[in-house]
């Protein structure tokens, strides 16, 4: 590949990726905002046939789409860095230490614009994407050593085979109660979902993010990489390819309805719900089905968004978000965290349950609290419109400052 050739590879792989992640980091604002402001999102399973509505089902499930992509991404971005000339060594050194902060911001910042407290004597925290993120990276720190077509191929047979294990889940009486031993606790972390007790200090963790197939959504990721150093046409068919391919795949397994989920599809009085419990797969922790119904799409618009020259104002907007995912991500929550509160109290709501850890959040909310889907839609746009000018900003000061401390944030 000559110089102008990896020029313009760069060019694109900068717009199609960034692109991409801004577009899930946009859609993951909505998830929150519904989470805080909807009305009984705290008690009801949007997601669940017999009791959802098509609109309320729809914005649960579009959100879907963000986490894994975003692994994904964060994987191919891991490559990229390899690809344009960082040492094994200086990305290494780089993955372990991000990999390590990230854990620590999800246990202090991003915990406290969650629950807009300080207490830690009962709840440590959630272990969301940013930790799974961070853990992750932590392990590529020493992956990359590996040949990429190694690690890229374990990474596919995690995704392909960690619903094996699915056998081996810890009871909920156990996992949600806080009376997992440290053997549960283990694979509570590694494959499950659950309340996680730390030692004998009477505070918890929830994990719902666990560590075994999101660490293989980022090996994967990370083998992908190699594909933008390609040249565009067969990086686009390529990319096309594998997103159809593993799309198709979902629908094909769906449909066996043996394996892949640990929640069979079944049929409702109506086609609606049917069609519902169909695309209804696990996201805690992921299926095989919810990994390939998720990348699939977003292989397909990498392939589509390849050939974009980023200048369309839709497009500038979707790569300044993906620019500065890890600080938009401190604001959406802020805004939907702030929203929820602002609105409550304009509503004259009692607010207290807006200051409590999760779980005690839906049980202490008031009666008739939250508000409909489209103040919800609502509050969404108009968090994009504010959070805007902000990651612009942002976006500009880290193209202008090569600072190596910004490139943790």
């Amino acid at each position: 590949m000559n110089t102008e050739e990896r020029s313009e590879t760069v060019k694109r792989r900068i717009y199609s990726v960034d692109l991409l992640r801004g577009i899930v980091m946009m859609i993951m604002m909505l998830d929150h905002v519904r989470e805080f402001v909807h009305a009984g999102a705290l008690l009801a399973d949007p997601t669940d046939p017999a009791t959802t509505t098509v609109p309320l089902f729809f914005t649960r499930w579009i959100t879907h789409f963000c986490a894994p992509i975003f692994v994904f991404l964060s994987g191919v971005s891991i490559y990229l860095q390899r690809m344009y000339g960082k040492s094994n060594r200086d990305l290494s050194w780089f993955l372990l230490t991000r990999g390590l902060w990230l854990i620590v911001l999800e246990f202090t910042v991003v915990r406290f614009l969650i629950v807009f407290n300080f207490d830690y004597s009962t709840f440590l925290g959630m272990a969301q994407v940013i930790w799974v993120i961070g853990v992750s990276m932590v392990a590529m720190a020493a992956l990359i050593y590996l040949p990429v077509k190694i690690v890229g191929v374990a990474g596919v047979l995690m995704i392909l085979l960690h619903n094996l294990l699915d056998g081996f889940a810890i009871p909920p009486e156990i996992a949600f109660t806080g009376q997992a031993n440290f053997a549960q606790s283990l694979w509570i972390i590694l494959h499950g979902i659950g309340v996680v007790p730390i030692g004998s200090t009477g505070t918890a963790a929830f994990v719902p993010y666990a560590v075994m197939p999101w660490v293989g959504v980022m090996m994967a990721g990370y083998a992908l990489g190699t594909v933008f150093g390609w040249e565009s046409d067969r990086r686009r068919k390529a990319l096309l390819g594998l997103g159809v391919g593993a799309f198709a795949l979902f629908v094909v397994i769906r449909f066996i309805n043996v394996y892949g989920d640990p929640v069979p599809w079944r049929t409702f009085e109506t086609g609606t719900q049917t069609m519902l419990s169909f695309f209804n797969v696990t996201k805690y922790p992921p299926s095989l089905l919810f990994l390939l119904m998720t990348l699939g799409p977003g292989m397909i618009v990498l392939a589509l968004a390849d050939a974009i020259d980023g200048k369309a104002i839709w497009q500038r907007i979707c790569i300044t978000f993906g620019r500065v995912p890890m600080f938009y991500y401190i604001l959406q929550w802020a805004w939907a965290h702030l929203a929820a509160l602002t609105l409550a109290y304009f509503a004259g709501t009692n607010t207290s349950y807006l200051f409590l850890d999760p779980f005690s959040m839906g049980q202490a909310a008031p009666p008739g609290h939250g508000f409909s889907l489209l103040v919800v839609y609502a509050v969404w746009v108009t968090g994009l419109i504010v959070v805007y000018p902000l990651c612009l900003w942002w976006g500009n000061l880290k193209a202008r400052n090569k600072h190596w401390a910004l490139s943790y944030l």
